[in-house]
């Protein structure tokens, strides 16, 4: 468990680099959790800084999932201790949900962080490519349909879920918990925009929705 606790502590400060408010820093002390929505995100970078700035958050937001889960899995610690080995699938979704917790909860940054779905996703990228391209999938989808970006990233999410287990893909499989685990904490997340759907304040991305009336 020593093994684990350490690593799950290295990726939960790697996924503590917020993107948002690195890019902000270097943007001239930009903090983008007091303008917008207020999440540190690449969706709300986008809307209230343009382009390139959300350009940058996402490159960093992604790079520390790919990070968490490529690298420090398998990173050799330097202390002899003799304890039940951890599996090494196991060690790598712990990192992935550490990585992902950190972005919500960012412990550089007072714990006020994204929602998730940027480190999630290159978290995807590093343990199965395919399931980005599901996840992406079912996020275009919904989103062309409903215009919400918070719906369509709660439903990509658990699109991944549902994917594995028409696949055939046991619940008690390992990649299936993770999934089912992340897409239940996207939902967490995104409490907030479900509530302004409730609400009808939630906003829309119209320009996006093939159904919407132009």
């Amino acid at each position: 468990m020593f093994e684990l606790g350490v690593k799950f502590l290295l990726s939960y400060f790697i996924g503590s680099i917020m993107g948002a408010l690195t890019v902000g820093k270097l943007s001239g002390n930009v903090d983008i959790r007091d303008v917008g929505s207020g999440n540190a995100g690449g969706t709300n970078a986008l809307r209230t800084q343009g382009f390139l700035f959300a350009l940058g958050v996402v490159i960093i937001d992604v790079g520390k999932g790919i990070v968490a889960v490529s690298f420090v899995p398998d990173w050799m610690i330097p202390v002899a201790v003799d304890e039940l080995q951890i599996g090494h699938e196991v060690l790598v979704y712990c990192c992935a949900c550490a990585a992902v917790m950190g972005h919500v909860w960012p412990v550089w940054h007072q714990f006020r962080g994204g929602k998730g779905a940027a480190t999630l996703i290159g978290a995807y990228l590093a343990i199965s490519p395919f399931l980005v391209i599901i996840l992406l999938a079912v996020f275009i989808v919904t989103l062309v349909v409903f215009g919400f970006v918070g719906l369509a990233t709660m439903m990509a999410g658990v699109g991944v879920a549902v994917f594995l287990l028409i696949k055939g893909t046991s619940y008690t499989d390992p990649l299936f918990i993770f999934t089912a685990l992340m897409a239940s904490y996207l939902i967490y997340t995104h409490r907030s925009n479900i509530h302004r759907m409730l609400n009808g304040t939630e906003p829309k991305n119209q320009k996006m929705m093939i159904f919407s009336k132009k």
